[in-house]
């Protein structure tokens, strides 16, 4: 409740500034609230009582505009077991012109296709190691051309809340970041790493014509990764190429990706997997792979009642570990987005193969996996209303 009444609070600041300020500023305050039904194939409890329906996440939004300054926050509520209150993004912008902006505060990581290198509610692969609609505190320059399109962006780490010298990573966040996890069951964190000083470069080349538009491009990241017990940097990369179609109502969404991190553990600690959090809860993941996805869609207009559109699709994603004894993930969602007024509601088929939110096993599904492992699917569907 202190974080509802504190965000209210800087809500109703920003339009009192909007009134008293001689040139009025354009403010927006919106917002969705969402609930979402699951019917899983390994949790054999849930299946008896046919899923289960509940609240999924009330969010509050702000922008603001004045003088080429603007204001772009998220602010969402989970429930306490998904991470409870959380800041997806929030940061200052200034618009040098109508191609050149230079943003300021928790950002969107420019890397890969952006916004999203997906159509479903679930995102793809890259999402849960970190590469698809991450956010970090930092600064990024973007400008928007004819032809070309690139981002140039310096992070000086990830979401901070705990700012002591040697505080972990707090598990309360939206998007994968490196972090902590407590390995043996006592109240001793491991693999107790940060992302800090990360570079950031993106650029695509945009070929439209009156039947279709094509995105073409390439993105790079680069930095260090500093362990709390040896107070040592290592180092991380990746690299990512990829292709956007848009021809019509049929959509293409194809990339690859490759990552590498070099921590610098402790003796004794391993250094082939790191920690990576998100929604309260961490888990290991492969400290190098490549991930192959690709997603296709097709958007149907409707007039069905206040049903004014549907879009299908299918979203495919790999991941091939760079170590031989590590068992590959794979994840595949075919769904469905409908468009009713204000109301939008996916419903997914999602099939996962060591995949941490498709199966039993959480932990070590993204890194080591499970030999033979059977496809788990979740029947979701999530129904939002947005303001």
């Amino acid at each position: 409740m202190f974080y509802l009444k504190t965000w209210l609070g800087v809500c109703f600041l920003i339009a009192t500034i909007s009134v008293q300020a001689q040139e009025k500023p354009s403010v927006e305050i919106g917002g969705a609230l969402r609930f979402n039904y699951n019917y899983s194939s390994w949790k054999d409890a849930q299946k008896t009582r046919g899923g289960d329906f509940g609240y999924d996440v009330f969010r509050l939004n702000a922008k603001a505009k004045y003088k080429g300054l603007k204001l772009n926050a998220e602010y969402r509520f989970y429930s306490e077991d998904f991470g409870g209150y959380m800041l997806k993004q929030g940061w200052i912008a200034y618009d040098f012109n109508k191609n050149n902006e230079l943003q300021f505060g928790l950002t969107q990581v420019p890397f890969g296709i952006t916004k999203y290198n997906s159509n479903s509610w679930f995102f793809s692969l890259n999402y849960y190691v970190g590469l698809e609609d991450d956010h970090d505190m930092g600064l990024k320059f973007t400008h928007l051309g004819e032809k070309w399109d690139y981002n140039i962006a310096f992070f000086k780490n990830a979401e901070e809340l705990r700012f002591g010298g040697n505080s972990d990573v707090s598990n309360s966040r939206y998007s994968y970041d490196v972090g902590s996890i407590n390995l043996g069951g006592d109240d001793k964190l491991n693999l107790r790493n940060k992302e800090v000083n990360q570079l950031n470069g993106n650029l695509s080349y945009k070929i439209n014509n009156d039947n279709a538009k094509h995105r073409i491009g390439v993105s790079a990241q680069y930095g260090g990764l500093f362990n709390l017990d040896t107070e040592k940097n290592g180092d991380r990369y990746a690299l990512a190429a990829y292709y956007e179609l848009k021809a019509g109502k049929f959509g293409v969404k194809a990339q690859f990706a490759n990552y590498k991190y070099n921590p610098e553990n402790p003796d004794g600690e391993r250094d082939d997997v790191v920690a990576m959090t998100a929604y309260g809860a961490p888990y290991l993941v492969a400290a190098e792979a490549s991930i192959y996805t690709l997603g296709l869609s097709y958007s149907i207009p409707l007039e069905w009642g206040p049903v004014s559109n549907v879009v299908i699709y299918n979203d495919f994603g790999y991941i091939n570990k760079a170590k031989s004894n590590f068992e590959s993930s794979m994840m595949n969602v075919t769904g469905a987005m409908f468009t009713a007024g204000n109301i939008y509601t996916y419903f997914d088929f999602a099939a996962g193969k060591n995949q941490p939110w498709l199966g039993s096993e959480w932990t070590n599904a993204l890194a080591e996996g499970t030999p033979d492992a059977d496809w788990e699917m979740r029947f979701n569907v999530n129904v939002g209303y947005y303001f």
